[in-house]
């Protein structure tokens, strides 16, 4: 039994530190301190802060992105950085092979004559069916050792603009600076080594300690038998919640246990809502399969939001007012132990406050679920959701 000072102790320790600590024991991942973060929205936002970052970078470029489509922003980030490969500036490039598959071939050329390294993951010619499911969903893009960006946004037109109609989708993106930054571009060479020859990184990482001095953790999730660091994450963090929880994700397909916590935390009084795709999905199947557990959570407590406007591919969480997460991972089977997934969670009333008031400003173009309503949906939605079940583990 702990000594009655060492119960005083931990009851002294304010929220943050105590948040700050157990997240770290959960997930086996440490805070650095020294950063700053800029939240960025929407294609709008988010493409010129990185390609301002690809122009300014003098010592080395490292780009990691699941989707590389088509359209005028792919085109730019092409030429911005073949440019600066001409220039002599080390650039590395790092495709998934499935989720870049419709990229113009061109621009890998253009890419790779001007002097980029650009390297494919996991081939999906191969025999090896089980490499090729699981894929790379991390969006990481470390400019010199000053700054680096990671989030839910792809490089094709479907995100520029912002979020103004369906053509635009909806999206949140992070601009990061300080020494986690080091924990970003490690995520980058964990899965460019894979994808070629591996090396040793022989240059220092030095980037400089941030006057805001904010406490992140970088998760960086692999692919694995079981649940990956992405699924202890997430349900640490629902977990953590006392008083309030906000949800965003693209993909809401959860398993039972993240269900369970839901539920948990909305029976020990946590204000739980979650935000969705509304009629604006990329992916209906996902979204079927994710409906089984709608009617549950609904009469548990939790409030739930479909977003109406266009398609939200945002990866958002805010826990309690005071820690905010933004990253590449869904709510979903594939996140949680098929995709290679890199997030952010930083200790910040700040940005959990502003994450809030997003959360709130999408909601207004929202419709929620009604529990009575739900119920009553007709025979032929009940059997797609049955049929979506059969392939639930790769939605």
């Amino acid at each position: 039994m702990p000594a009655r000072d060492d119960l005083a102790g931990q009851r002294s320790i304010s929220e943050q530190d105590r948040s700050r600590l157990l997240l770290e024991q959960s997930i086996g991942h440490h805070f650095t301190d020294g950063n700053s973060i800029k939240i960025l929205q929407n294609g709008v936002q988010i493409f010129p802060a990185m390609l301002e970052a690809i122009d300014r970078a003098s010592q080395r470029i490292d780009f990691a992105t699941f989707v590389y489509w088509t359209g005028n922003i792919a085109e730019r980030f092409a030429e911005a950085l073949a440019k600066k490969a001409r220039s002599g500036v080390p650039v590395r490039v790092l495709l998934d092979s499935f989720g870049s598959k419709k990229m113009d071939r061109a621009l890998v050329k253009d890419m790779q004559v001007a002097g980029a390294d650009v390297r494919w993951f996991r081939p999906l010619a191969t025999w090896r069916i089980w490499r090729s499911d699981k894929r790379t969903h991390r969006k990481l893009l470390i400019c010199d050792d000053d700054v680096a960006f990671t989030g839910g946004v792809g490089i094709a037109e479907e995100w520029e603009g912002d979020a103004r109609n369906p053509q635009e989708w909806r999206d949140t993106h992070l601009a990061l600076r300080g020494p986690a930054v080091t924990g970003l571009r490690a995520a980058f060479l964990d899965n460019w080594n894979e994808a070629g020859d591996w090396h040793f990184e022989k240059q220092v990482a030095e980037p400089h300690r941030q006057e805001a001095n904010l406490s992140v953790l970088v998760v960086r999730a692999s692919a694995t038998i079981g649940w990956t660091d992405t699924a202890a994450m997430l349900r640490s963090l629902v977990s953590l919640s006392a008083r309030r929880l906000r949800i965003v994700t693209a993909y809401f397909n959860p398993d039972d246990k993240l269900v369970d916590l839901l539920m948990s935390a909305a029976e020990r009084g946590v204000d739980v809502q979650i935000l969705v795709p509304g009629k604006y999905c990329d992916s209906r199947l996902s979204q079927l399969a994710g409906h089984q557990h709608i009617e549950r959570l609904l009469e548990g407590g939790v409030r739930l939001w479909r977003y109406q406007k266009t398609m939200l591919h945002a990866k958002v969480m805010t826990v309690d007012s005071h820690v905010a997460f933004v990253g590449s991972a869904n709510f979903n089977y594939r996140s949680m132990g098929k995709d290679e997934e890199c997030s952010v969670i930083a200790i910040s009333s700040e940005l959990a406050e502003e994450l809030d008031e997003s959360f709130l400003k999408d909601c207004e173009v929202a419709e929620p679920y009604d529990l009575q309503d739900w119920r009553s949906r007709g025979a032929l939605l009940r059997m797609q959701e049955r049929c979506s079940r059969l392939i639930i583990e790769q939605l």
